[in-house]
């Protein structure tokens, strides 16, 4: 065994032609560029067909994005907004089902969530999490279980997590019984 170049790993990713995941993001008012930045990566990574960045989230070009994202903000399709409310009533109406990443009552773990595609994942700010306004316009919510003292996730690491979910769920073989 030995690991593979840099120059593999590129080659072999351009004969798989990977297909995106009908599956996209907002960020809603997140602080960190660093986290920004992360998700850019990780969404680049998913296969993830689109980044909302709304309300205070930075947009790319930035350089504390750039120094997470690696060139990834190149590559995954991105538009800001203002208004994050916008964005989810524009994807209702192509029938997304808009999901929030949020410990809330009636929250479901992601593992246990079966989610319909298109599909939306809405995250929030690192310290209040999702606004009041946008939770009534959102068909579900998932939780990533915690079993520490700590409560939650850093944003990026969430997102990831919930991500890579929808994309193995999405590429997943379905039955028919």
């Amino acid at each position: 065994m030995r690991k593979l170049t840099h120059q593999e790993i590129l080659t072999r990713q351009q004969e798989k032609k990977t297909k995106k995941t009908p599956f996209c993001v907002i960020l809603n008012d997140l602080r960190s560029c660093h986290n920004v930045g992360s998700i850019f990566r990780t969404a680049d990574g998913a296969g993830v067909e689109k980044i909302w960045l709304c309300g205070i989230t930075a947009c790319p070009p930035n350089k504390q994005i750039n120094k997470t994202a690696l060139d990834a903000q190149d590559h995954v399709s991105w538009e800001y907004r203002k208004d994050a409310l916008s964005v989810i009533q524009e994807l209702k109406q192509q029938n997304y089902q808009i999901i929030l990443l949020e410990q809330m009552e009636g929250s479901r773990l992601y593992h246990e969530f079966t989610p319909h595609f298109p599909t939306c994942l809405i995250i929030g700010n690192e310290t209040d999490g999702i606004s009041p306004e946008l939770i009534s316009h959102c068909d579900a919510a998932i939780e990533i279980e915690m079993a520490g003292i700590k409560n939650s996730l850093n944003v990026a690491v969430a997102f990831g997590i919930a991500a890579y979910y929808f994309r193995n769920y999405f590429l997943a073989p379905k039955i028919n019984l």
